[in-house]
């Protein structure tokens, strides 16, 4: 048999449903404010050899929101140069240790509207910072 509130609780159930409504509803709505629509952003990752650690971080070079790249605009700046081509990144030379100590970066999301999906092996951390820049320093 179910209970039945009794009509002195009527109201304050009623108000208590209507308030719980709103409870819900008003958060839900208040976070679609808060956060505004990520429509740029490309998220990089640096990869140890047999994925034996991996850094990341999101580069906005867009809306340039606080960035967690410690290089930002030096790597937006290197990008842009390459017309978001991650393969033609500005190289610059230098002398690196044979070791093989392989490193996997990896490129995904929109850059400045442009769509990103890239990856590359390099031999070591030394050949991927010479080929890369700023980009993946981090």
């Amino acid at each position: 048999m179910r209970s039945r509130p009794t009509p002195r609780l009527r109201p304050a159930v009623a108000t208590a449903a209507a308030l719980i409504s709103l409870a819900v509803a008003a958060p839900a709505h208040a976070a679609d404010e808060a956060a505004p629509e990520r429509s740029s952003g490309v998220f990089l990752t640096v990869t140890g050899q047999d994925n034996a650690w991996v850094r990341g971080v999101l580069l906005d070079c867009v809306t340039q929101r606080p960035a967690h790249h410690p290089h930002a605009a030096e790597a937006c700046a290197a990008i842009d140069k390459a017309e978001g081509d991650f393969e033609a990144l500005p190289a610059k030379s230098g002398i690196c240790t044979k070791q093989y100590a392989p490193v996997t970066v990896s490129a995904t999301g929109l850059h400045r509207g442009r769509p990103i999906s890239w990856q590359k092996k390099y031999g070591n951390a030394c050949e991927m910072e010479y080929s890369t820049g700023a980009v993946f320093r981090f």
